[in-house]
């Protein structure tokens, strides 16, 4: 926190503390100048205030909890930006990126500082890793078969893919359906693991500029054409002509570019199939319009270094397993 802020919570912490205590000794002390047991000159329906002091149990309460407090607050950070006498935090603050994380767990490391996120993440592989262990050298297609695996697959699922995938993970507008056979960068074991390790970043361009309005709308109608849809058979022609733009990443037959990992003199690309009418962004004329004129950057992040291999390895199988023989 910045310096004037860190000034203002340290005022406020400590004048709250000592105002507490100044508050009991000047009641224990009897400065109020009424005798003990004679009124304290205040009636509220019939009902009257008497000098009597706190019990001493109460008293000496207060007076523990005023030292603890003190005492916590020279052990730990609470006094703005002071770190503390055991140099303890909750985790590393203010980090924007992976990068910032490594960089602030270094720096913690080199000051000495015990940073209770890190311990307790440090524990949670203590515990993991044996069961890990068990899964790390079968292939994914082998443990997709097992109910235990694709139980912890599941729940790795759940906790960094259901955001945007969904719970069921059948996805939405945008994120697609991982239960079905449709894979933009395929569907194999490798490929699927491949996706989770690096990401995939889609790069569908923007058609306005060189297709003009009037393109825009031809084009549309015969890219619905490709799936069966009933269009205007003018528009149609006429984006037919046009199609070589869209054909070096869709393919000349509209049936896109799904390239097998298994090649690595093959890229892919993940254009998808404009024949089969399963729609990422949408199917309807406005979506499809939207689509050519703006294009499209969906990202899907690289999980490698946020899960690790041996997660990734879980993960991979449950989602294989979705689309593939089921798991009795």
């Amino acid at each position: 926190m910045s310096t004037g802020l860190s000034i203002f919570v340290t005022v406020i912490s400590l004048f709250t503390i000592f105002g507490c205590a100044y508050l009991l000794w000047w009641c224990w002390t009897d400065k109020m100048g009424v005798e003990e047991g004679k009124s304290m000159g205040h009636n509220f329906d019939g009902i009257e205030e008497l000098n009597n002091p706190l019990p001493a149990w109460w008293t000496y309460m207060f007076i523990a909890m005023i030292i603890f407090g003190l005492g916590y607050l020279v052990a730990y950070p609470g006094l703005g930006n002071y770190p503390g006498l055991f140099k303890w935090k909750s985790a590393h603050l203010d980090v924007r990126s992976l990068e910032d994380i490594e960089k602030a767990k270094a720096l913690a490391e080199q000051n000495g500082e015990r940073v209770q996120y890190e311990r307790e993440i440090a524990r949670g592989k203590e515990i993991t890793e044996p069961v890990f262990a068990k899964f790390r050298d079968r292939p994914v297609e082998d443990i997709a078969r097992d109910p235990v695996a694709v139980q912890i697959g599941r729940r790795l699922f759940l906790q960094n893919c259901a955001q945007c995938h969904g719970a069921d993970a059948r996805g939405g507008v945008g994120f697609p359906n991982l239960t079905d056979n449709d894979w933009l960068y395929g569907g194999s074991a490798a490929a699927i693991k491949e996706t989770l390790v690096k990401g995939r970043i889609a790069a569908m361009p923007g058609w306005e500029a060189a297709l003009g309005d009037e393109g825009i709308k031809n084009m549309a109608a015969y890219v619905l054409s490709l799936s069966g849809r009933k269009v205007d058979a003018t528009e149609a022609a006429a984006g037919k002509a046009q199609y070589a733009l869209c054909a070096a990443c869709h393919g000349a037959e509209g049936k896109g570019s799904v390239l097998s990992f298994t090649d690595p003199a093959q890229q892919a690309i993940g254009a998808p199939n404009l024949t089969d009418d399963i729609w990422l962004y949408g199917g309807s004329r406005r979506a499809v319009e939207a689509t050519l004129r703006h294009g499209l950057a969906g990202v899907m992040p690289a999980w490698q270094q946020i899960l690790g291999d041996d997660k990734i390895h879980l993960l991979t199988a449950y989602v294989y397993s979705l689309s593939n023989q089921p798991v009795n």
